[in-house]
């Protein structure tokens, strides 16, 4: 098989495709044929190890994993012995932000990962970017008690995350503002947006609008430059921990102090550990499969190119998801 290894943390010109023996699954493992696989946050900041504390989770000086991917979708071409949920000839997908070495055209995995059966009428790439974005969209949602009708700003809703999160509020009946850039004005329409701010235009925390959420998908705003969005009592989260980690300090004491009954229409901050990755690939296999999602792809890349994919995903310029392929075709 072929893969894309890297051996020391740094610039996607440290990713080398090499040759490497098929992995053979062991007895509760299949092994499964990659057809696509995405190139997201998640992997770049493995590639890179930053922020610094991802190495104490993918290895403090060198990578433990030397195969990148965090999610995919493929064929399953042999299980072992005491398998029971999937078999030969099945079509699955599935994602781990821990890594599950997918950017390679073979991949052994152990039957109670995170995947699971593709829905009927996908191809394989449109499967594969359908999770990871949606996973980390979904955790903002069962953050809050979204109901039909509350108003949902989304900050970054062109990335993977964003859109993601955008079809998700629309889903639940929340009218949707997505703050964009010119180009994809006329796409987050298409998704449901009610109204759309152009960042390339204005600045989006002058809106004269309240919302009950404020989502900042990419985490490039911050609760005080966001905070007189909300109306009394409303929530804001970001993907990421913020200045001085001050997203988790906030999501401490907010809620805390708002369950005081005085100060019941604080303004909140919640963090979203985003946990129960089955529960979104359950998820996103009844939504897709009924085609009430539909994952935004910008670009795909053979797995030869694996290198271009992560600079143009570091260059902050794409729009919803980049994928890999693996194989010579997709369906």
């Amino acid at each position: 098989m072929k893969a894309s290894v890297y051996t020391k943390y740094g610039p996607p010109t440290v990713l080398t495709v090499k040759s490497l023996p098929d992995p053979e699954p062991g007895n509760y493992d299949i092994q499964v044929k990659i057809h696509a696989a995405t190139v997201n946050r998640s992997d770049c900041a493995m590639l890179t190890a930053k922020p610094f504390i991802m190495r104490f989770g993918t290895g403090l000086f060198t990578p433990k994993k030397q195969i990148l991917g965090t999610d995919f979708a493929g064929e399953v071409t042999s299980v072992g012995p005491q398998v029971s949920r999937f078999k030969v000839g099945d079509k699955v997908f599935g994602f781990d932000d821990r890594g599950l070495s997918t950017h390679a055209q073979v991949s052994v995995l152990h039957e109670d990962q995170h995947l699971g059966l593709m829905p009927d009428g996908v191809d394989y790439i449109e499967a594969a970017a359908s999770l990871e974005g949606m996973h980390y969209a979904y955790n903002f949602i069962n953050k809050v008690d979204l109901k039909p009708g509350d108003h949902v700003i989304i900050n970054g809703a062109t990335g993977a995350i964003g859109s993601a999160c955008l079809q998700l509020c629309v889903h639940y009946g929340a009218h949707v503002t997505a703050v964009c850039n010119t180009k994809n004005v006329e796409l987050m329409l298409s998704l449901g947006a009610r109204k759309t701010i152009d960042y390339e235009q204005e600045d989006f925390t002058r809106d004269n609008d309240r919302y009950d959420y404020v989502f900042d998908a990419v985490g490039k705003s911050a609760f005080g430059k966001c905070r007189p969005l909300l109306k009394p009592g409303g929530v804001y989260i970001s993907s990421e921990l913020g200045w001085m980690s001050e997203n988790i300090f906030f999501s401490l004491f907010t809620p805390l102090i708002a369950s005081i009954p005085v100060f019941r229409s604080m303004k909140k901050v919640k963090f979203p550990l985003p946990l129960n990755i089955k529960r979104t690939i359950s998820l996103a296999r009844d939504l897709v499969g009924k085609g009430k999602f539909k994952a935004v792809i910008d670009r795909t890349y053979p797995l030869d190119e694996v290198a271009e994919a992560f600079s143009y995903v570091l260059s902050g310029s794409k729009t919803g998801n980049v994928v890999i392929t693996m194989q010579n075709f997709e369906k």
